[in-house]
């Protein structure tokens, strides 16, 4: 047979067009979750040389996470070399902390049988063998001269509690006829769930207070310094070391407490004396003391749902606060994360989110109004400074970008990238961008969300569109990386992800809009936001619309597929609520309707019933994928079975899936073969219900 060399030639590169082509337009898969390097915990060494960072990795065979502490070698803010392992590959490592002349690496890394997990590892050359220092076995907070260590630790860890301990209440009335056959729980307390605890949690008269101690650098026996009736927590040492500074609440065991009541204390290490700081209403938090030892910052949260604010007082020379503390934040409507100071005392610096982006901001300490030190369309987090504040270290990820590691200078210029672990694998998908959109509600107040186009995506076609909500409800989406957006986009379909009222980053009257109303008001966002898009995009095909999210957002999954039946094609919900009467009883977070709507259930029953989807239940038609965790204690899986057991008895497709050894967390750190699996059972949903194919 004759071959026409041409025409054969012609075929073949038709044929890697074609290929290419598929290539090109390959989006993000659910598998690729296994391949994504995740970095955080950020730690840029004293005097810049280094900055050391956690970087985790997916474990696909063995369904886990490894996670290891890496480097990056720094000359003049810039890198020089590639970042490299720093700790056994073999070994679990996390949490890299540095001792103030920045020669020794502090490290969280379990090793064999030994309970002690902090070792440490001296970096006058990369790597070398970790070693504990004795009397050390928690996170290590050294005081500024480098020659002490303070740490929190209770006086038994649960390894070294018996198996049952706590598990019969010391003031149950109930006997039983053989304590050594009963394997069951007597129960008192109302916080006996916790989600994250595959266990019920026992009776708190086993749980001794978590007091500070102190040992000399070089190790030794640990001191007790504190021996108070509630836990120590956030400690911060004086300037000269003579004292410590920290925070407590000596109300936490009263499980009938609403108020806000943690304080600052202050402990002097010669006399063993402690003292309470303020005498304010609500909780003071986080206290940082100044390089110079003469001011003291710390937050203040007058009570639950009002603004969080920064203050800062002066010190007198027994340490205690003189004069009256100012507000820095009193004009500032966000909510600011961890503070630190300036090396040179003057400034106060913090991270917050702000509309779609989290960023670094600061005030001086004499007030003055707030600045935003960092830029763009991304989120910062896990910042850390040098001593003298030249460079800065963090994570950034973006819409299109999992986080990776930089360094800036201290006014955000002159930024660097160190790590780029995501590339490689990044190059071979398809990912579109997300694109902001704003809307205007009936009141008057502007909605801000995000639309991501479907991969492949043609002028003239017709396309699903699903929109996602997020959790809370005061979160908020915005410029990060969400992969679970893009395997959507990548099976062809629009992304839509709104910040109704309710969201977090937007003021203080926005967060808290939503009292006592949700569904009830936050729908018109929802709803008028898919109106918006459509508008915008003429391509989104309004007879195929899903609706998916988690928590708050599987909340107003049910609710909106309920209250606008012929508007949702498909829903997928997520450990969600649809009855506030049985989630009030058995979930671990009853204040936070208390509190949203205004007391207790039997207080409030019309309310608690007008606000559950299933009261709406009846009107519901669009074919609904349930995801639920069965060891979800915030939103517990009684509420999924109720709402299966509706859609089942009015014979709307559904599906239910409950995911063993799950807590309400699986979407973000659940085992990752239960994690990916959601994935696609998400997309496979949607793909099936919207794809006209």
């Amino acid at each position: 047979m004759k071959i026409d060399v041409s025409k054969t030639g012609l075929l073949c590169l038709l044929l890697l067009f074609a290929t290419a082509q598929v290539t090109a337009q390959q989006g993000v898969l659910p598998e690729d979750y296994y391949k994504t390097v995740f970095v955080s915990q950020t730690e840029i060494s004293p005097t810049g040389d280094y900055v050391a960072f956690t970087k985790t990795v997916i474990d696909e065979e063995n369904n886990g996470r490894h996670r290891e502490v890496w480097m990056v070698k720094l000359r003049n803010g810039q890198p020089d070399g590639e970042p490299f392992r720093f700790t056994d590959p073999t070994v679990q490592s996390s949490s890299p902390r540095w001792s103030p002349d920045g020669k020794l690496l502090a490290i969280q890394s379990r090793r064999g049988d030994d309970n002690n997990s902090v070792r440490f590892i001296r970096v006058t050359a990369p790597g070398g063998e970790a070693f504990t220092i004795e009397g050390l076995d928690r996170s290590p907070v050294w005081s500024p001269d480098g020659s002490k260590i303070a740490f929190m630790r209770e006086p038994f860890t649960d390894e070294e509690r018996p198996r049952r301990a706590g598990w019969i209440a010391p003031d149950a009335i109930t006997n039983t006829l053989d304590s050594t056959r009963f394997d069951g729980r007597v129960i008192t307390q109302m916080r006996y769930l916790r989600d994250g605890t595959s266990n019920f949690l026992p009776h708190p008269s086993i749980h001794e207070k978590r007091q500070l101690h102190i040992i000399p650098a070089s190790g030794g026996e640990p001191e007790k310094i504190t021996d108070l009736p509630f836990h120590v927590s956030q400690i911060a040492w004086s300037a000269d070391g003579s004292r410590i500074y920290f925070s407590g609440d000596p109300e936490e065991d009263d499980e009938y407490n609403t108020d806000f009541t943690r304080n600052l204390y202050m402990v002097d290490l010669a006399t063993g004396e402690w003292k309470k700081m303020l005498e304010m209403d609500g909780s003071q938090s986080n206290p940082i003391i100044s390089p110079n030892g003469r001011y003291i910052a710390f937050t203040h949260s007058p009570e639950r749902g009002a603004q969080t604010d920064v203050y800062v007082a002066t010190l007198g020379r027994n340490g205690e606060i003189s004069g009256t503390p100012q507000n820095l934040t009193a004009d500032w409507e966000l909510q600011p994360g961890g503070i630190h100071w300036a090396p040179n005392n003057n400034q106060i610096r913090w991270g917050a989110q702000i509309r779609g982006n989290a960023h670094i901001f600061e005030t001086n300490r004499t007030g003055g109004g707030v600045r935003q030190i960092t830029q763009g369309d991304r989120r910062l987090g896990s910042v850390s400074e040098t001593e003298n504040g030249r460079l800065l270290a963090y994570t950034s990820t973006d819409a299109v970008t999992p986080a990776e590691v930089f360094v800036s200078r201290r006014d955000g210029s002159r930024e660097v990238q160190l790590t780029n672990f995501n590339a490689e694998w990044m190059a071979e998908r398809t990912i579109n961008p997300a694109v902001p959109i704003t809307w205007t509600v009936a009141d008057g107040t502007e909605i801000e969300g995000w639309v991501i186009k479907p991969v492949g995506y043609e002028e003239g076609q017709s396309y699903p569109l699903v929109m996602k909500i997020h959790g809370g409800p005061h979160t908020a989406y915005g410029n990060t990386w969400f992969q679970a957006f893009h395997t959507l986009s990548a099976s062809g379909m629009f992304v839509f992800y709104p910040n109704p009222r309710g969201s977090s980053a937007y003021g203080h009257d926005f967060m808290f809009a939503t009292l006592g109303q949700w569904g009830k008001m936050d729908e018109e966002d929802f709803m008028t936001g898919l109106e918006a898009v459509m508008e915008r995009y003429s391509g989104v095909d309004p007879d195929r619309i899903g609706v998916s999210g988690g928590s708050y957002g599987g909340f107003m999954t049910n609710w909106l597929t309920a209250r606008f039946p012929d508007s949702f094609r498909a829903a997928v919900t997520s450990r969600s609520i649809s009855n506030w009467f049985s989630w009030y009883g058995s979930s671990d977070a009853q204040g936070l309707t208390e509190f949203e709507f205004g007391g207790y259930p039997w207080e409030q029953q019309e309310l608690y019933w007008d606000l559950s989807p299933m009261k709406y239940v009846g009107y519901v038609e669009a074919p609904t994928l349930i995801i639920h965790s069965e060891e979800d204690w915030r939103t517990p899986i009684t509420d999924a079975e109720q709402w299966y057991m509706a859609l089942k008895k009015r014979q709307v497709p559904v599906e239910f899936v409950r995911y063993p050894r799950s807590s309400h967390g699986l979407s973000r750190t659940g085992e990752p073969w239960l994690l990916v699996d959601r994935l696609e059972r998400k997309r496979s949903w949607f793909d099936y219900w919207l794809n006209e194919d």
